[in-house]
């Protein structure tokens, strides 16, 4: 019978060959102290051979030679046999004995650097060359023979394995071995997964017929969107400046909540080109504003409203500086995310105890092709990012009247909130800041009338009199189906629309703008946001 994966099994002979030598040569120094064997390949012995420690070349264990600029080094019966065999097996021993095969008790592994060599834009033949197949052979071969081999892929766990052999005198136990084939065989799966999809991206296959996905685990979160939830948190590996690649300066572990709603944020903010400031709360903007510094983007965008922006998310596309430091820290944030924070910033922020500051470093590009994903029971939906911008030279202008320069700056930025608005979507903007939004409204013409009494609401509370949305004009995230949520916006205040067009009813719809002398234009992109 097979012995239980709770048997303890000696380590007496290694096989160490890693593309990151971080820890390598104190790990070696470790096995050595244990008596454990150890046989190595090209810079992985080299670099332990200099660190003093005993080790065998590969190729003098097998007698066979490195080829092929080391293509060929591991993948040999000597090796797979060692690692393989299982010890309680009369045949796999008898076999060991003909052949000359040694048992290999630990597979020390770590890949080509694949993922690294794509994301930093290497051509086609360079990340052809960084695909490691002895590797994930050697992986998966320990992987499987777990009852008896011990497989370690990530330097972070060095420091277990010398636990663990320190604890059972030499050798691991069957829980151990069994955690680290599972991280095994998950490491192996991700590494292909990344070939995989870069190489349907390669042939243009961008939905292929298996879909792979190379995520790797990050952090375990506390719980999900509400307490009795369980939840992780997973990176990508593309690198894209966010809260995936940011510094967390000060404050608590972020949440699900966090991550999610910051993320959202910081994907508007990367949207304008002015300095931004923009307050996201449960990922809806409730504010938006766009000037020449983050002090006054932040009054304008606070002003829009006030009481949602209470425990929100702030993100903007400048250096935070102190001014604006000073003015954020005077209501309760969970998250100000920025590409970076200046130093005087970060000491009069320090006095937050419970706020999280991220510098992510960079701004992420919003025209950058990705994919977005999405689950739903017994499968997910995948879909390009909504990567398109407004501008003025895909307006068409649909009503007698034109806008004028200044409504039409300000349709561009009202849309291009628009789009970061959950559907039913509806922005009133003047001035490149928002002064009322309406989001996620089975009805578009309730979305408009919210916005509206948000933003009067938003100028009651500021002790202002006069109508913000008075002036101001509207952005549709889709087309107004009739003209009644139209009529509701001119009503309000409103003297320009930018809608995308679209609808049966458009003639009624620019008859109805044109009869109120409203300035109308149309994109034709739509930006749902479900």
């Amino acid at each position: 019978m097979a012995p239980s994966t709770a048997d303890v099994w000696p380590v007496k002979r290694a096989l160490i060959s890693v593309s990151d030598k971080t820890g390598l040569t104190h790990l070696g120094q470790a096995l050595a102290a244990c008596g454990v064997e150890i046989l190595s390949t090209g810079g992985s012995a080299k670099a332990l051979a200099e660190a003093g420690v005993p080790v065998t070349e590969v190729a003098d264990y097998t007698g066979f030679p490195e080829m092929m600029d080391g293509r060929v080094k591991t993948l040999q019966p000597k090796i797979h046999g060692g690692i393989l065999a299982r010890r309680d097996d009369d045949g796999h021993l008898k076999s060991m004995a003909d052949h000359d095969i040694g048992p290999i008790d630990l597979v020390v592994i770590n890949l080509y650097p694949f993922e690294a060599t794509v994301a930093g834009g290497a051509d086609f033949d360079a990340a052809i060359e960084n695909i490691d197949i002895g590797g994930p052979a050697l992986i998966r071969a320990a992987a499987k023979n777990h009852a008896f081999v011990t497989v370690i892929t990530d330097p972070a766990a060095y420091a277990g394995l010398a636990a663990e052999m320190e604890a059972n005198n030499g050798g691991t136990s069957g829980d151990f071995r069994r955690a680290q084939a599972a991280a095994a065989f998950a490491r192996t799966g991700t590494y292909d997964a990344a070939i995989g999809n870069w190489f349907a991206g390669q042939t243009g296959d961008v939905y292929p017929a298996r879909l792979a996905l190379p995520f790797v685990h990050r952090e375990t979160l506390r719980y999900g969107e509400n307490p009795h939830q369980t939840a992780a948190y997973y990176s990508d590996g593309t690198n894209r400046p966010g809260v995936a690649t940011a510094e967390q300066l000060q404050g608590k572990a972020l949440s699900f909540n966090n991550l999610n709603d910051a993320d959202a944020a910081f994907e508007l903010a990367a949207e304008f080109d002015r300095p931004v400031v923009a307050i996201i709360k449960h990922a809806n903007p409730c504010g938006v504003a766009t000037s020449d510094s983050l002090t006054d983007a932040w009054d304008r965008a606070l002003a829009c409203d006030p009481v949602s922006a209470f425990g929100g998310i702030i993100a903007m596309n400048r250096t935070l500086d102190l001014a604006a430091a000073a003015k954020m820290a005077e209501i309760f944030s969970e998250v100000i995310i920025a590409p970076a924070i200046d130093p005087d910033a970060r000491d009069l922020l320090a006095g937050k105890k419970n706020l999280r500051v991220l510098a992510t470093g960079a701004m992420p590009d919003p025209t950058a092709p990705g994919l977005n994903l999405r689950s739903i029971a017994g499968g997910l939906l995948l879909q390009g990012r909504d990567d398109t911008l407004t501008g003025g030279r895909n307006l068409d202008v649909v009503t007698k009247r034109l806008p004028t320069k200044g409504e039409m700056a300000d349709m561009i930025f009202a849309f291009t909130v628009c789009k970061h608005v959950k559907s039913n979507a509806i922005v009133y903007a003047k001035d490149r800041a928002t002064v009322g939004i309406g989001a996620g409204q089975m009805s578009r013409v309730d979305s408009a009338r919210i916005a509206v009494r948000k933003g009067e609401d938003a100028a009651a509370a500021a002790g202002l009199d006069a109508n913000p949305v008075e002036g101001s004009v509207v952005a549709s995230d889709a087309f107004f189906p009739f003209a009644d949520g139209l009529m509701a916006a001119a009503e309000a205040g409103a003297t320009a629309v930018i809608q995308p067009g679209g609808s049966i009813r458009d003639e009624e719809v620019i008859a109805a703008a044109n009869d109120a002398g409203l300035a109308m234009v149309f994109t034709g992109t739509r930006h749902f946001r479900h």
